[in-house]
């Protein structure tokens, strides 16, 4: 029998592997890779070339349209009007009593006031009620006693009131917590101190930093009042409005001649120079500078003053309305003023009962009694 032969006279297989698919279409299989991998490219640079031209599409449509320019916010203080942070829109207003006897001139602390009043304490003598929120001063005084009639227009501004003893009527209305947080030096002595070169009484002063410290302590951590209403912003530069009235040189005969107030309007910063008794009314600052005086708005209020019951003591009646004469950008307008409460806020109307856009900057109010003359000049003496 043959050796291939399979015993059941089948023929055998071959013994021969065969050959794999793989193998036999190798060639057809690479043409395939290679044709897929023309497709791919093709397909990628036609992406390519579409993202191209929509890029330079976007970047003309961006050129053609103009740019918005954003704004920043801006923040403007309540008791002044002018810019300030936000955080200084909140911040606890403090209200000092700063005499102006002449031995207690020049005082410190005025120049960065927000909002004064003046008036007559006792004897003819006036002093001050300094209001600050967004300035630091680095010196205050000589700080003196307080009297019922600055209690009550330093309650419209939610303050903390420093202080120097005072009227038993203003000492009572302190104590009770309805008017502002007291800051009275016969119970802080550490937020005070006497220099040594004044005399007592006028040697008493202080500074932002213990007067705000010592607010916080008692719990008092920001001040929510409504303020003046202030000129509409234009521009961060002066105002464009007018009175009809020009009011260049002006004279407040409160009292007697060491306390005779006069303003000259200064145009080129536009801004009153404020004299007092004949003389510059300075301010001095730490270092010992001295810095005449320059409110942005000058204000007189007609006002009842009486002789208290002790025949000593002054009394002045801050609610209802009054005779107003506003004086700004160098110009009076003629008007009235009105407080509802002797908690609420003073607003001033002019004689159409329209009220009256202040300036921003620092304001100046001072309430002279009937008998007291309010003179202006509409130019300067040649």
């Amino acid at each position: 029998m043959s050796k291939l032969a399979h015993p059941d006279g089948r023929r055998r297989p071959s013994l021969m592997k065969k050959k794999s698919w793989f193998k036999i279409h190798r060639r057809l299989v690479m043409i395939l890779a290679i044709a897929l991998a023309v497709i791919v490219v093709m397909v990628v640079a036609v992406f390519a070339v579409l993202n191209f031209f929509n890029n330079r599409n976007v970047e003309n449509d961006q050129l053609a349209k103009p740019i918005k320019k954003v704004e920043p916010v801006r923040y403007y203080s309540p008791l002044t009007g002018r810019e300030t942070t936000e955080k200084k829109t909140a911040a606890t207003v403090l209200a000092v009593m700063i005499e102006n006897s002449p031995e207690a001139r020049p005082q410190s602390g005025l120049i960065e006031a927000g909002v004064v009043f003046e008036a007559v304490a006792e004897g003819g003598i006036t002093r001050f009620l300094v209001i600050y929120q967004e300035s630091e001063p680095a010196l205050i005084g000589p700080v003196r006693s307080i009297r019922p009639y600055y209690v009550e227009w330093a309650a419209a501004f939610d303050s903390a009131v420093a202080h120097v003893g005072g009227s038993d009527e203003a000492i009572s209305m302190m104590r009770n917590g309805n008017y502002g947080v007291d800051l009275d030096q016969f119970y802080n002595d550490s937020t005070y101190w006497r220099v040594k070169d004044r005399y007592a009484p006028h040697n008493v002063y202080t500074d932002y930093t213990h007067l705000s410290q010592l607010a916080e302590s008692k719990g008092k951590m920001t001040s929510n009042f409504i303020g003046f209403t202030r000129e509409t912003i234009k521009s961060d530069s002066d105002s464009t409005k007018t009175a009809d009235t020009p009011a260049i040189d002006i004279k407040f005969d409160i009292s007697g001649s060491q306390y005779v107030v006069s303003y000259h309007y200064d145009e080129a910063t536009k801004t009153y120079q404020r004299s007092v008794g004949g003389k510059s009314h300075l301010s001095r600052s730490l270092d010992k500078i001295t810095t005449q005086i320059t409110p942005d708005v000058v204000i007189a209020i007609r006002v009842k003053q009486t002789l208290a019951a002790d025949g000593f003591h002054n009394q002045i009646t801050t609610t209802g309305s009054g005779e107003a004469f506003v004086f700004q950008n160098g110009q009076v307008i003629k008007g009235t003023w009105s407080k509802t409460s002797v908690t609420s806020q003073i607003y001033f109307y002019d004689e159409t009962d329209n009220e009256i856009e202040l300036k921003r900057g620092q304001t100046w109010i001072t309430a002279i009694p009937a008998s007291r003359a309010i003179t202006w000049e509409t130019s300067s003496a040649p």
